[in-house]
């Protein structure tokens, strides 16, 4: 018997909140579980319901003296996602309470049913002013507020507001196999609407978001769905034919078969610390008809995978809080907490000195991370210049606002998700 949708919503997001697990994993987990034809609307609860749950919660505390219900993973996550489906979808109000309350029934054998339905009716019939604390107001945790506000002070509102919205879907187009505009044209032919990028030069943006499955040119290896400030990581890195290149921390592998569509002639190595995530890396690869020498190490410590011959290019795609792709990824802001920029600081440290050694002089180093906060961005770089002497910031990417010897691009600027960039050269050569 297959699990209702507002019920296994409500155990996604007991899995986030009070197991850690990602938004993707616990949907993956619920999705064997959930008739097919339920599970859009399921991802819809889900993905509504950790993008606004402090608003969402605050409004829920508005309508009940009783606070219990915090304390109870599965009810909490039944009260957030039917707060949600109140307000942000357009099921007609009899229909969502009724099947709120029979996935009370689910969760709780009836004990709690009684209060989704009187909450429920009320938020619908008397919705709650949005609340003053700015945390809830902006869906943001209050040690998040507060590190934009100091990184951004003229941008933050405006920062959390666009990490609360629906970003596009963005692909890539693989120029040696079909120009941007033709790509265009055979997306039109199939009655998907798209438009050129406006950075990136392989970019194109559907004007209507759309299921992969329903995609021509991905499965050709053709397209590929990646974001357009992702895009910029391989023009950046430039490789030339011939050379040695690491891509440092590689899966799922966009970025390693970009490089490849770009240059074709250079050796590419891709290294993950997962062997279950680099199988992403292969999978892509053979897709595209691509080949990359393909590692399972750690970054960190290169004298247990590297062989001794130094790379002429080395992408370094850090690992960091994603503060730039919440909008993405609405779970960061849940999963994340006030010492997570600084802990992902110093392994980031860890991981440019430790990669350095493999780099040639003459050679190029790209940092890249998906955050917006500083601690990992241009302190981080900051720190290794001031370290390593023969270290000289280079080129800088097409977009992005100059912070120190790196580019910051903000979430929705130009569309893009949020990323830093900065690129290193080796002196010599």
């Amino acid at each position: 018997m297959s699990t209702p949708p507002r019920a296994a919503a409500a155990l996604v997001l007991e899995r986030v909140l009070a197991h850690g697990e990602t938004l993707d994993d616990a949907l993956a987990a619920q999705a064997p579980r959930v008739a097919e034809r339920d599970r859009p609307l399921v991802q819809a609860l889900a993905y509504g319901g950790l993008r606004w749950l402090t608003r969402l919660e605050a409004q829920l505390c508005a309508l009940t003296p009783r606070d219990d219900w915090r304390r109870d993973p599965p009810l909490r996550g039944l009260l957030v996602v039917g707060a949600w489906e109140a307000q942000g979808l357009s099921t007609p109000d009899h229909a969502a309470v009724s099947e709120a309350v029979a996935a009370a029934r689910r969760l709780h054998r009836g004990r709690a049913s009684g209060m989704v339905n009187a909450v429920l009716r009320k938020l619908r019939r008397h919705p709650p002013s949005p609340p003053a604390d700015e945390a809830a107001q902006y869906a943001f945790p209050e040690w998040l507020v507060e590190r934009l506000r100091c990184a951004w002070p003229d941008d933050w509102p405006g920062l959390a507001e666009r990490s609360n919205t629906h970003p596009p879907l963005t692909l890539r187009v693989n120029r040696r196999l079909a120009s941007r505009d033709a790509a265009i044209a055979a997306l039109a032919e199939h009655g998907v609407g798209a438009d050129p990028g406006a950075v990136a030069p392989e970019a194109v943006v559907l004007r209507t978001p759309r299921p992969a499955s329903e995609l021509p040119g991905l499965a050709a290896g053709w397209l590929a769905v990646q974001d357009e400030a992702a895009q910029l990581a391989a023009p950046l890195l430039d490789p030339q034919p011939g050379d040695r290149v690491l891509d440092a921390c590689a899966a799922p592998g966009g970025k390693t078969r970009h490089i490849l569509e770009r240059q074709p002639e250079a050796a590419v190595t891709a290294l993950d610390r997962s062997s279950r995530r680099l199988r992403q890396v292969r999978d892509s690869l053979a897709r595209s008809g691509y080949e990359a020498d393909c590692l399972v190490g750690d970054a960190a410590d290169p004298e247990r995978w590297w062989h001794g011959s130094p790379f002429q290019r080395i992408l370094l795609d850090a690992p960091c809080t994603g503060t730039g792709v919440i909008r993405r990824h609405p779970d960061i802001k849940w999963l994340r907490g006030p010492a997570d920029p600084e802990r992902m600081a110093a392994a980031q440290r860890t991981l440019l000195d430790a990669l350095w050694r493999l780099l040639a002089p003459g050679g190029r180093l790209v940092y890249a991370t998906c955050s917006i906060l500083p601690a990992e961005n241009e302190a981080v770089v900051a720190d290794f210049l001031a370290r390593q002497g023969d270290a000289v910031p280079g080129a800088a990417p097409p977009a992005g606002r100059p912070t120190g010897a790196g580019y910051q691009i903000l979430p929705s600027e130009a569309g893009m998700d949020g990323f830093f960039y900065a690129c290193l050269e080796r002196r010599g050569g």
